[in-house]
């Protein structure tokens, strides 16, 4: 549901146009020091407006803090923190009721739910929901400051050069989709548990969270299908596992092995693109010509780097808990 994690547990909630967006973290240990201004560097990051590209939608996502935090230090008791919406504009998705945008969930949406959505922005389907995991990835990063988690944009529209591909959806007046590189650096040996919780599944889980992602492949990925195993396979070098190449990404048997923990997601073109579509009318019955009204991302791959962080910082984290690796208590 929306909900995720076994020890370090965050639920998701809120809509996109509603009054707020948040996030409850369970099994937080007690006496992290933590403020508000902990949180502010990395929701910056997700923001848009900032970079060529990204929505101008601009929102203050300042944390409200409404549990769990007592005189600069979390109490171990569950965290609920809230980000208030004050700039949105419904009515640029009033005419979405009766023309879903193709690629959204516009329409299975009001399919599952029989019309009681909230359509405004997508809802709860919205990457606006993303603004809590940030928040939450943040204290999972403060609980291991050993692990270092980095993730970037390493192409746009298939091409390296980001402002190239950038350009050539702004001259094609279209969206354009990229690819996230995610490395991690510090990782023990041992995180993972065989079978459906092995590392790379858990990470698949709410890597495929983040809206519009719709690929991830570990360390040679896709690419290890076209290799002899002799060249795959990575020779062990010494007593703690460094290994000579790193095809595998980090993962063996689905457990970390001490390497660099490396992945990489596709992220596909924004749904809501500016260029003229068809879709069905579903009061005249009709397929329709159409264009997306609003403020929406030209390339959401661009801020999903620090949302991938956070993500793999929250499995990390919950990973970390169950091997007794991080204190119950700061």
């Amino acid at each position: 549901m929306n909900s995720f994690g076994r020890l370090f547990r965050v639920s998701v909630f809120g809509e996109s146009h509603g009054e707020a967006v948040g996030v409850t973290i369970d099994g937080c240990p007690a006496g992290l020091p933590l403020t508000e201004e902990d949180l502010l560097t990395d929701l910056e990051r997700r923001k848009g407006g900032k970079q060529k590209g990204t929505t101008p939608r601009q929102e203050p996502d300042y944390p409200l803090f409404r549990s769990g935090l007592f005189n600069g230090k979390t109490t171990g008791f569950p965290l609920t923190i809230l980000f208030e919406n004050t700039n949105t504009r419904s009515e640029d998705y009033s005419r979405q009721r009766s023309i879903p945008r193709p690629g959204h969930a516009d329409w299975v949406a009001s399919q599952k739910f029989g019309g009681h959505e909230d359509y405004r922005g997508g809802g709860h389907f919205s990457a606006r929901l993303t603004t809590g995991l940030v928040a939450a990835g943040v204290i999972a990063k403060k609980l291991m400051p050993d692990i270092q988690i980095n993730a970037l944009v390493t192409a746009i529209g298939g091409e390296k050069d980001l402002e190239k591909g950038l350009q050539k959806a702004i001259d094609a007046k279209d969206s354009v989709g990229g690819i996230v590189e995610c490395r991690v650096s510090g990782v023990p040996v041992g995180l993972g548990e065989p079978y459906f919780d092995s590392l790379e599944s858990l990470l698949a889980h709410i890597l495929f969270a983040i809206p519009a992602v719709r690929g991830v492949e570990f360390g040679t990925g896709f690419a290890a299908a076209e290799m002899f195993g002799s060249e795959h396979n990575d020779a062990i070098e010494d007593a703690d596992g460094r290994t000579r190449s790193n095809h595998a990404g980090g993962v063996v048997g689905g457990i970390t092995n001490g390497n660099e923990l490396v992945f990489r997601l596709a992220v596909k073109p924004t749904s809501s693109t500016p260029k003229e579509q068809e879709s069905l009318n579903r009061e005249t019955g009709q397929v329709e010509k159409f264009t997306i009204r609003g403020r929406h991302d030209l390339c959401v791959a661009l801020r999903a780097p620090v949302i991938v962080e956070a993500v793999t910082a929250l499995v990390l984290a919950d990973c970390m808990l169950l091997e007794q690796r991080i204190k119950k208590i700061f």
